[in-house]
């Protein structure tokens, strides 16, 4: 079982957001995203599921999920950079070459982001 548990915090792999009723989105403990497209590749690919989870606490290299800046309601996955200030982050992507991070968009306001816990494996989605 290839299932990662951890943080690191990137900035923009677009996901696809399957929670059912976007007024749980402030409440739930939990939240399910697919990824979908190539900018965290090799840590996460296209089709790739995740769960993340609420928290303040923010370290270097976390993958945490959080709203893009520029776009309400797409969400992207990146790794946290380094930090701005209190609650703003640079968000680094992996395969920077396909993806947009802070480099495009700036610093990120992390006050209401999604730590991802769980990687699920490709072969179980």
């Amino acid at each position: 079982m290839s299932t990662t548990f951890g943080a690191a915090v990137m900035a923009e792999t677009s996901l696809r957001v399957m929670t059912a009723h976007p007024r749980q989105r402030k409440f739930a403990l939990l939240r399910r995203f697919v990824v979908a497209d190539r900018s965290m590749e090799p840590t996460l690919f296209d089709g790739q599921g995740l769960i993340a989870m609420r928290s303040t606490t923010f370290r270097r290299h976390q993958l945490r999920v959080v709203e893009h800046p520029d776009q309400p309601g797409f969400w992207i996955v990146k790794r946290l950079g380094e930090r701005v200030d209190r609650n703003h982050w640079t968000l680094v992507a992996d395969n920077s070459a396909v993806g947009q991070d802070s480099r495009h968009f700036g610093p990120v306001d992390m006050s209401d982001s999604w730590r991802v816990v769980v990687k699920i494996p490709l072969r179980w989605m």
